[in-house]
């Protein structure tokens, strides 16, 4: 697959993993392409996605909470080089969600539309750290947005109905989300922005194996004809990816 390329987002901050995050050391290189070779999804886009080709949907971990300055510099980033989807992890609202099924044992069904208002708490954060994104609550909002050449943060609410690509249990993370949403929008790039850096000529299989992404991101990688981009933090000091 041709690389094309992403859209400059800052690494402000030290970064790093932190314990529980899912995100493990990898002492490799800031950023990973990963191939992909899928036809574009069946199925209608939403409204002006035929006109959002040439934007980038970009996954922000919950985790990033840890560096505030790092994550502000990427959600600055996002608007100055709009047409931009940001799509939250759920962070500590998610590990809320997982705590409380633990103790409670609720089923996954329930944990995943939990992690899906997980999602949505974390968008209303990312907005009132960065004003100038709005939060958009279905794909088509979305579209709407970035083909006005804004950048706008995708609450997945309208999910919790249900979706038949979507298996409601926590092999399906806002990781895989990322994907499905730029698929749906026929976005040429999905960037996922990470504490860890990930180790270069990877492949998501080995990124699910070893638990930097969920369990579905391979199938839904496999389904998704753009560019994928795993961008981890630059050590010691900020400057725009290539």
């Amino acid at each position: 697959m041709a690389s094309a390329t992403p859209v400059p987002l800052s690494s402000a901050g030290k970064g790093g993993p932190q314990s529980g995050s899912g995100e493990g050391q990898a002492p490799h290189d800031p950023e990973t392409s990963l191939p992909s070779s899928a036809s574009h999804p069946r199925g209608p886009l939403p409204r002006g996605a035929e006109r959002v080709s040439r934007s980038a949907v970009v996954k922000i971990g919950g985790s990033l909470v840890a560096d505030r300055a790092r994550l502000r510099a990427i959600l600055s980033d996002c608007v100055d080089n709009a047409p931009v989807a940001v799509v939250p992890g759920g962070g500590p609202f998610a590990d809320a969600v997982r705590t409380a099924q633990s103790a409670l044992g609720f089923d996954d069904a329930l944990a995943h539309r939990l992690a899906l208002d997980a999602m949505g708490r974390m968008a209303e954060v990312f907005s009132a750290l960065e004003g100038r994104l709005t939060i958009a609550a279905s794909p088509d909002a979305v579209a709407e947005a970035l083909a006005q050449g804004r950048s706008v943060i995708w609450d997945p609410a309208a999910l919790k109905v249900g979706h038949p690509d979507i298996a409601e249990s926590w092999e399906v993370t806002s990781d895989s989300l990322a994907l499905w949403l730029a698929g749906v929008l026929g976005a040429e790039r999905c960037i996922l922005v990470k504490l860890a850096n990930i180790p270069p000529w990877t492949d998501p299989a080995t990124l699910a194996r070893t638990g930097l992404v969920d369990a579905a991101f391979p199938r839904f990688a496999a389904a998704y004809p753009g560019t994928i981009v795993i961008r981890g933090p630059e050590p010691h000091r900020e400057r725009p990816a290539a």
